[in-house]
């Protein structure tokens, strides 16, 4: 049974989170140089309603109409945030479409959201997603060997957890469906996320009631430590862009991820765009209207096409 102080939560912000989405939405419609394909099912028909990814590429990438021609491209998934209890894929359609514009064929999917289903509900369609792209690479042209993601807030959280499953092999013991697969995930973006999940439940605030919310049994010490990415990062995590801003609520946990990364020896470029005079706010990015967003958007995907296995 799903505890009322969870959903009311839920609730709660799916509506005030998504008047502030279709706030910055407004006029946006689809570029003339961006092909879309939209609500692919890329898992089974039981959650057909949460299991759903759109495909954005370049238009010009396509000789012709159908996807027959489709030449293979670089791939960006995204991991949408949204304290885990919010967000699709609808909310980063505009954002993926300008990401595609750079060259990339863009995964956008959405996930089942909490409290409704519990971790690791997120993680088993984030695998899901990835072994559809290997599945579908001809399809869709899709470059399963240079495979990258990006993750913001909460999504950021979900990305660490999934790319630290793939590359650290006992953490990955906990998650047996998380299998190998033809695909290499080259690089991520870690957007104003969260990360050290323990610190920020001690520190206050309403952490407790978001990871109550995601997890079984309302985050006791051992499910807090199973989520804290940081604790599982090891010298094979894929190199990563680290980013956040002035102005984000989150902006204390940028700096903690970065010093893992560099205790590993892990590959990572690490930003904080905006000023203490002119600062930004959680997620700016995801605004393709921003030049900030548009600054921050050009320097990850240049860091993702250093990385391109040739």
């Amino acid at each position: 049974m799903i505890n009322p102080k969870h959903l009311f939560l839920a609730l709660w912000v799916r509506n005030n989170f998504g008047k502030g989405d279709k706030k910055r939405d407004a006029g946006q419609t689809t570029p003339d140089d961006v092909v879309r394909y939209d609500n692919i099912l890329y898992g089974g028909k039981r959650f057909k309603k949460w299991q759903l990814l759109d495909v954005y590429r370049p238009k010009a990438a396509s000789s012709s109409s159908d996807n027959a021609s489709l030449c293979k491209l670089p791939v960006i998934v995204i991991v949408h945030g949204g304290g885990w209890v919010y967000g699709d894929k609808g909310v980063y359609q505009f954002y993926g479409m300008r990401l595609a514009q750079r060259g990339f064929a863009v995964v956008n999917y959405s996930y089942r959201l909490a409290p409704e289903a519990k971790f690791p509900a997120s993680m088993q369609d984030t695998e899901s997603v990835f072994k559809w792209i290997c599945d579908n690479a001809d399809k869709y042209g899709l470059d399963s060997q240079n495979v990258f993601a990006v993750g913001d807030s909460a999504g950021a959280h979900l990305l660490a957890l999934y790319a630290a499953a793939l590359t650290n092999d006992n953490y990955r013991k906990n998650f047996p469906f998380i299998q190998k697969k033809n695909l290499c995930l080259r690089g991520l973006a870690l957007n104003c996320g969260i990360y050290d999940i323990a610190a920020a439940v001690n520190d206050g605030g309403h952490t407790d009631l978001f990871v109550g919310a995601l997890l079984p049994r309302g985050g006791k010490p051992d499910e807090l430590k199973l989520i804290n990415s940081v604790d599982y990062v090891t010298k094979d995590f894929p190199p990563a862009f680290v980013m956040s801003c002035k102005g984000d609520f989150l902006l204390t946990q940028a700096p903690v991820i970065r010093k893992v990364l560099e205790d590993a020896g892990v590959l990572h470029e690490y930003k904080i765009y905006g000023t203490d005079a002119e600062p930004l706010w959680h997620v700016f990015h995801c605004d393709p209207k921003l030049q900030q967003a548009v600054a921050c958007n050009d320097d990850e995907c240049e860091f993702f096409k250093r990385l391109i296995a040739r």
